[in-house]
Order: structure tokens, then C-alpha cells, then sequence
């Protein structure tokens, strides 16, 4: 219980809200990897077989030709694989996906393009270029020479050991941390979800119109997960936003739960009318 509460971390969105994650093992982050890098070797098996094919067919004098396409859909490979993968929403290639983790971003805020292509470009430097190297040069390389290689990869292969955050140096440089995100099953819809609670509140149509969806995602998240110490510092958040009275005797998460539902059916509402509400910073 003390080890999972030691990769426990707190990340807090621009609204203020303080999401917990945990942080993926440096363990996971070495199998995800090595899953990556058996499906690009697949892929290089399959377009070397299919380049051969090609050199078969067309005769010796497309040997160059073949073998500037094999460079050129190697190097794509090494560079464009990881950089794709992490674009996507789920911010993860398949061997992240298999391992239930993603890629995100330190500060809370979204993930950038910039963020990814920072720690990706890092990863040239920190195995491919030392590797590709060793193996070009492995007859006429010297001992030292072979030896400075294959320390300089494995000071940066194992710098995730050494920090607390299980960081690799791509993620210092960007910003950068891979988490936990495991598939989780459809949950029901919270609007569903009645005790009869939320009937003791009304809010004003003022109090509503402070937040906008991307909050309204928040709160659904908070709800979801619903950390007891989050859910306090968020009502107490929204509370003094919307300037509503104290109750000592009133519950946050029946607080947050009717809030929740009345600005749901708010937004919904100016939707109707074709007025969508992005944030709590859109004023219309």
C-alpha cells in the first residue's frame, strides 16, 4: 500500500483542480518499450522481405533504389513511430497501450506537439545513435570506443531508476511524465445516478453561467473519482466562486453532485439554442 502511494503524485489542471495519477514503474516503462521495438523490427522484417521482392523482380540494377527505400522507411520507423503514437488522443503507442499507460504533461496542461517531439528527439541521443554506432562500426571500433557507447546508452536506459518521478531524460527536457491510464469499463452516466440529494439545492442562473464544459468535464472527473481530500478543495473552490453561502452541515459531494447537475442541464439547455459555452473564460 506505501509503495503505490509512493508513486502517487498530484497534478493539477489550470482550473485548479488537483487530479491524482499514478506514475508508471520504470519496470512497465521497459516493457512497453520493448514491446514498441518488436513491432518496428516486424515492420523492418516485412519491408525488407518486400524490398528484396522488389530487387527480385526489377533486377540488379534497382538494388539502389531498394536499398535508399529501406533507409528511408527505417528511418521513419525509428523517428515517426513514437512521434504518431503520441499525437493521438490517447497519447500512447501500442506497447504504452498494452501496459495500460499514456504520456502527459507535468504542468496539467494539455500535451503539446512540442512536448512530444522534444522527448522523442531525445531518444536518438539516448539509445538509437549510440546503437546504430556500435553496430556500423562493431569490426573497426576499438574497446574504448565500443565501451563509451554502450555506457553512454546505459546511463540514459537506466537514469529512470535514479529519480523519483521515474523520468527518462526525454521527459525532463520536455515537460513530460507517463502515468497510469488503465481501460476502465463504461461507467454510468452520473445524471443516472439519483439520491434525492441534489433536490436541496438551487442555484441561479448567474451561479451556473461561472463555469463552461471544459469545468464541467472536471467536475465529472472529480465525481468520478471522488478523493475525498479533492472533492473538499474543489466545493470549497466552486463555493467561493459562485458565492455560495456556508452550510457547516451541507456535504461536498452533495454539493458538488447537484452542481454538477444543474450545469449540466445548463449548458445543455443554451446548446438547444445554439450558444456553447467552451469555458469558464468564454464570455458570450
Amino acid at each position: 500500500m506505501a509503495e503505490a502511494a509512493a508513486r502517487q503524485r498530484a497534478l493539477v489542471t489550470p482550473e485548479g483542480m488537483d487530479l491524482r495519477l499514478r506514475l508508471a514503474e520504470a519496470s512497465e516503462r521497459a516493457a512497453a518499450f520493448l514491446i514498441d521495438v518488436a513491432i518496428i523490427i516486424g515492420a523492418l522484417v516485412v519491408m525488407t522481405i518486400l524490398c528484396l521482392w522488389g530487387l527480385a523482380a526489377l533486377g540488379k540494377d534497382s538494388g539502389p533504389a531498394m536499398a535508399a527505400i529501406w533507409l528511408l522507411g527505417f528511418f521513419v520507423l525509428r523517428n515517426l513511430y513514437f512521434i504518431l503514437f503520441e499525437m493521438t488522443p490517447r497519447a500512447a503507442t501500442p506497447g504504452k497501450r498494452v501496459l495500460g499507460l499514456r504520456v502527459a504533461s507535468r504542468s496539467g496542461g494539455p500535451l503539446t506537439a512540442d512536448a512530444i517531439l522534444g522527448r522523442n528527439a531525445m531518444r536518438e541521443l539516448e539509445v538509437f545513435l549510440p546503437l546504430t554506432f556500435l553496430l556500423s562500426h562493431m569490426e573497426t571500433a576499438d574497446a574504448w570506443i565500443s565501451l563509451t557507447g554502450l555506457l553512454w546508452t546505459g546511463v540514459f536506459a537506466l537514469m529512470p531508476l535514479f529519480n523519483r518521478d521515474r523520468l527518462r531524460a526525454g521527459d525532463i527536457a520536455a515537460g513530460t511524465w507517463v502515468v497510469k491510464a488503465p481501460k476502465q469499463k463504461l461507467l454510468k452516466d452520473l445524471a443516472e445516478r439519483d439520491n434525492g440529494a441534489h433536490a436541496a439545492f438551487a442555484f441561479t442562473q448567474a451561479q451556473l453561467d461561472a463555469y463552461g464544459v471544459k469545468e464541467l468535464h472536471v467536475l465529472e472527473d472529480v465525481l468520478r473519482r471522488f478523493d475525498a481530500k479533492t472533492v473538499k478543495a474543489v466545493a470549497e473552490r466552486i463555493r467561493r466562486k459562485i458565492d455560495w453561502p456556508d452550510n457547516p452541515h451541507e456535504s461536498d459531494g452533495d454539493f458538488l453532485d447537484a452542481y454538477y447537475r444543474a450545469l449540466r442541464g445548463r449548458l445543455e439547455t443554451r446548446l438547444l439554442f445554439g450558444k456553447r459555452r467552451v469555458d469558464k473564460f468564454d464570455r458570450d
